[in-house]
């Protein structure tokens, strides 16, 4: 995978040495409120690595950085699981960001740089990203990535203690290739 740069951000391949910097994001119960709704302990976190490392080639995770601070990570990789039927050209967009570099627009700024290279890259000819319909700050940076609502959906996966706003179901957000060239000039 190549490191991906942006005006403001270095997007480099996550490697071992960046367990420590994902542990710091994945500690945090506000970062992971919409995802497990609780902080993450070390031994989730060094599970969660090595899952991460182990991502179809081409695919990854990127680790962001303005200048030389943590900002957080940013994921293309082939659906997966329950919600993500496997189709061929198509992948998944996440983003994880550290709170202190929340609502400063490098969410979207690294959104943007994942998804020309899944375009131009890849071959992509879609690429959608999944949240909980209650969380408005994820679903505007969709939104402002691009991204257009496809679908709300309930999860096919089962939690042994649900996340709050886990009943209004989640949301599916796209972008195709086609809808990308019109825009991307």
């Amino acid at each position: 995978m190549p490191t991906l740069r942006t005006p403001r951000l270095t997007l480099t391949p996550l490697a071992d040495e960046h367990l420590e910097l994902e542990y710091e994001l994945d500690s945090d119960p506000a970062v992971m409120r919409y995802l497990t709704g609780r902080a993450a302990t070390r031994a989730e976190v060094a599970r969660a690595h090595a899952r991460r490392m182990a991502t179809a080639p081409g695919f990854g995770f990127w680790m962001g950085f303005a200048g030389e601070d943590f900002v957080g990570w940013w994921l293309l990789r082939p659906p997966n699981g329950p919600d993500q039927p496997d189709v061929e050209g198509e992948a998944e967009l996440g983003y994880r960001l550290l709170r202190r570099q929340w609502r400063q627009g490098y969410a979207r700024e690294g959104s943007l740089a994942v998804i020309r290279y899944g375009f131009e890259e890849l071959g992509l000819d879609r690429i959608f990203a999944q949240t909980m319909a209650v969380n408005a700050p994820s679903r505007a940076t969709m939104a402002s990535a691009g991204l257009t609502f496809a679908r709300a959906f309930v999860s096919a996966a089962e939690y042994d203690d649900p996340i709050e706003g886990a009943d209004q179901g989640e949301v599916e957000y796209e972008i195709t290739r086609r809808r990308w060239l019109e825009t991307a000039g």
